[in-house]
């Protein structure tokens, strides 16, 4: 399976939710399929996506926020699986993207899964409730969008070929996404308390 593939397999859930992505190949082949204002590119930050996004799912719990990550990152910070799952946000799926490399930097050597190492069970022994290892498309999907219909912490690994895209390219700096992505955050906050309000008005109570 290639990742560019599972991506856009899922990309009608993911352009409704709030993204979280690490750097390198994975944000490049999600932005080829659509930018989204949800979606944010975490740039420079290797390991990071997993605490940025369980810092956005516990701040913000009516949100559905997905990571997307992959396998040299997540091992870079391997501790947040146990800070996720003692935190458990029920709006929070933790998508990894196992190729068994270090693509972005020219697949100079291979991780820790390509010697036997499983993510998802790694996930499941931290106490995360929901885990799975998904090797197709089909599988992909179907795993996803259960755990979105689930409604509680999840961490889906998916086993990709390690090949990225043709270009890393991206028509978007990374201050101005950071700046969509907080002024998309704070409108969508804006929205809901007008609608609670306007709702409040017509209580009959």
């Amino acid at each position: 399976m290639l990742r560019v593939d599972a991506l856009r397999a899922i990309y009608p859930e993911l352009s409704r939710c709030i993204v979280v992505t690490n750097m390198g190949a994975a944000p490049a082949e999600l932005f080829s399929l659509g930018h989204q204002p949800g979606f944010f590119y975490l740039w420079h930050s290797m390991g990071l996506a997993s605490s940025v996004g369980l810092g956005i799912a516990l701040s913000r719990p009516e949100l559905q926020v997905v990571v997307v990550d992959g396998d040299g990152s997540l091992l870079m910070n391997l501790g947040s699986l146990t800070t996720l799952a003692r935190y458990r946000p029920a709006n929070l799926v933790h998508l990894v993207f196992d190729n068994e490399v270090l693509l972005s930097v020219g697949r100079s050597f291979t991780t820790a899964t390509a010697m036997g190492s499983d993510l998802a069970a790694i996930a499941a022994a931290s106490g995360v409730p929901r885990t799975g290892t998904c090797r197709t498309e089909d599988e992909l999907r179907q795993a996803f969008t259960g755990a979105l219909a689930a409604r509680e912490l999840a961490c889906l690994v998916a086993k990709v070929e390690p090949q990225g895209p043709a270009s890393y390219f991206f028509d978007l700096h990374y201050l101005e996404s950071r700046f969509q992505f907080q002024r998309h955050l704070r409108g969508l906050a804006e929205a809901g308390a007008a609608t609670s309000a306007s709702q409040a008005e017509g209580d009959p109570r």
